[in-house]
């Protein structure tokens, strides 16, 4: 009876190990003191290379403080990070493509259970052709009435105990400041994406800044002044050199983004949003950025953290 006891003993500290373990962050950004930006998701729309799709946070002073994107998968990042709902400041959907916002709606859920009760700042583009803004992808979502998740409507107004959420849209036009707290802010201008209207973010936290350009063709020379002399600068690498028709018009070849980041002038440069049509010849195109931007170049994946 004893040797049972002992053999369920080893059995149960070994179950619990295993079970403690597996409840561990994946990999936690999270410095007691300093600036750290953690990809979420470095992928995008296709779910072909277990990646999920765009999402970023900015932590500070071991909090998660900024949220950009909440793309598919990015739900599951958060919580595989340690990052609490109740710590964010602000939330940035840079376009209502699904690899950019699909995981709000599953993010404002799990933020029911938090302790929050303080408002959440959230922005996001105007509305163009089919493309709604903000407000309105907001109340298609959460409308009491008429919304496709209108259980969830306490969102909108702060009823039913849920902290409200106060959107700021973005136009096209000069950079703005769209939050700001005692330590961080966040700015935020229009960037050329095609037919569908985006927004590229700069987050600042005393000296250190980092910008996320967002999806993008490189085509506004206003972009590169946004950026300029940024700690981290994030960019998307989502088609090869020769890309054409729609695909150039949405996103920057890797010689542009090679451009952009030389005139930006970053201490680094992060490639993330990567499809199989970029990763298919990743030395190539890297090399083509590296012609325009001769500083630190660091190719994202799932929950990497990049310190200025």
């Amino acid at each position: 009876m004893t040797i049972r006891i002992f053999i369920r003993t080893l059995a149960l500290s070994a179950l619990c190990s295993l079970l403690l373990a597996c409840s561990q962050p994946a990999r936690s950004c999270v410095q007691p003191a300093g600036v750290t930006l953690q990809v979420l998701g470095s992928g995008g729309p296709i779910a072909d290379d277990g990646r999920a799709s765009s999402a970023y946070l900015v932590w500070v002073d071991g909090k998660a403080r900024v949220m950009i994107d909440a793309g598919g998968g990015s739900f599951l990042r958060f919580g595989e990070a340690g990052a609490r709902f109740a710590d964010l400041d602000f939330v940035g959907l840079s376009h209502l493509h699904t690899d950019h916002s699909a995981d709000f709606p599953a993010l404002l859920k799990s933020g029911s259970f938090s302790d929050r009760s303080r408002p959440l700042p959230v922005a996001g583009p105007d509305g163009a052709r089919m493309f709604p803004g903000l407000e309105d992808f907001l109340t298609a979502m959460l409308d009491q009435s008429n919304g496709a998740y209108a259980y969830l409507s306490g969102f909108l107004d702060g009823s039913d105990g849920k902290p409200m959420l106060t959107p700021r849209e973005v136009s096209v036009g000069e950079a703005v400041t769209l939050w700001s707290g005692d330590d961080v802010a966040v700015d935020g201008m229009r960037v050329p994406h095609g037919i569908v209207p985006a927004v590229a973010f700069r987050v600042r936290v005393g000296d250190t800044t980092i910008v996320f350009g967002s999806d993008q063709n490189g085509g506004d020379p206003a972009f590169a002044a946004f950026a300029k002399d940024t700690s981290i600068l994030v960019m998307h690498l989502v088609v090869p050199e020769d890309v054409s028709g729609v695909g150039r018009r949405l996103h920057a070849p890797p010689s542009v983004i090679g451009e952009v980041a030389g005139q930006a002038n970053p201490g680094k440069l992060v490639l993330s949003h990567f499809m199989a049509r970029s990763l298919k010849d990743l030395e190539a195109n890297v090399a083509l950025v590296r012609q325009g931007y001769a500083g630190g170049v660091i190719l994202a994946d799932d929950m990497s953290c990049v310190t200025p």
